[in-house]
């Protein structure tokens, strides 16, 4: 512990290793599923958005404003197709069907197949040994993101300002407020935790001290110090909320130096 500079080296080759990891684990992604310039639906031909308008008017009405709503794919015969169509296939058929939920038309919300035409990096995090179980016990990105809204990173009907409001919907015991708070809190999960997949177990993005020294490190010549104290001794036992210091990591109700 005689040279503090040790700790942002650890972090760097860390951070190294893991973004040479997921490389790999995206190129392997993308040779066992071709990315696809469109979401097919055999024999179906392209209506266009206001087609699809006629009994979504609510979906297509806030769908307008979102970011998915911009997307332009080119087929190979040089037809241009943009919004709803490009994640849900043609919709003639199921147009023709009567709509109706799953008849000739592709529902990302049930499969994130057509999601990962476009965010392989993303399919590659959900490779990794620690990972949400996204694809698996019937969860979909749709769980978390809001594919027609106009800010995609939230679900649907929460506030701007909620950061943390997809992992609020399950992770409500972490969420809820505590009387002595984690600041970090404030900035979101994704401050500690990498949401969609990590090679760090509770998907956090560093599995040691180092976690915490991000925020926390004061360094004094040759000492950690940390809240007016050395920590040098302290960090050499491990992780600060499993060594028997602060386990209340999400916030407590009884110490302000988060314990339980």
């Amino acid at each position: 512990m005689k040279n503090p500079g040790i700790f942002s080296k650890k972090v760097c080759g860390l951070a190294l290793a893991g973004m040479i990891l997921l490389l790999l684990f995206a190129c392997h992604a993308m040779k066992q599923e071709p990315i696809h310039p469109v979401a097919v639906v055999p024999g179906a031909e392209y209506i266009g958005m206001e087609s699809c308008a006629l009994c979504h008017a609510a979906t297509v009405k806030d769908f307008k404003f979102a970011r998915h709503a911009k997307l332009t794919v080119t087929l190979p015969d040089g037809q241009e197709v943009l919004g709803c169509e490009s994640c849900h296939g043609a919709g003639s058929l199921h147009m023709a069907a009567g709509g109706g939920k799953g008849k000739a038309i592709i529902n990302p919300g049930e499969n994130p197949a057509t999601c990962y035409q476009c965010h392989p990096e993303v399919q590659a995090f959900f490779s990794l040994q620690y990972h949400h179980p996204t694809g698996e016990q019937g969860i979909t990105c749709n769980d978390c993101h809001s594919p027609h809204g106009e800010n995609i990173m939230l679900p649907k009907g929460t506030l701007m300002g909620q950061q943390s409001a997809p992992c609020d919907q399950c992770h409500q015991e972490q969420s809820k407020p505590f009387v002595f708070e984690h600041e970090a809190l404030r900035e979101g999960c994704t401050m500690c935790h990498s949401h969609h997949g990590s090679i760090n177990d509770k998907l956090l993005v560093a599995s040691d001290a180092n976690l915490c020294l991000r925020c926390h490190a004061e360094v004094m010549g040759d000492q950690i110090e940390l809240g007016g104290g050395s920590h040098n001794s302290r960090l050499a036992q491990g992780p600060c909320w499993s060594s028997g210091c602060h386990t209340a990591i999400h916030g407590s109700n009884i110490n302000a130096h988060l314990r339980y």
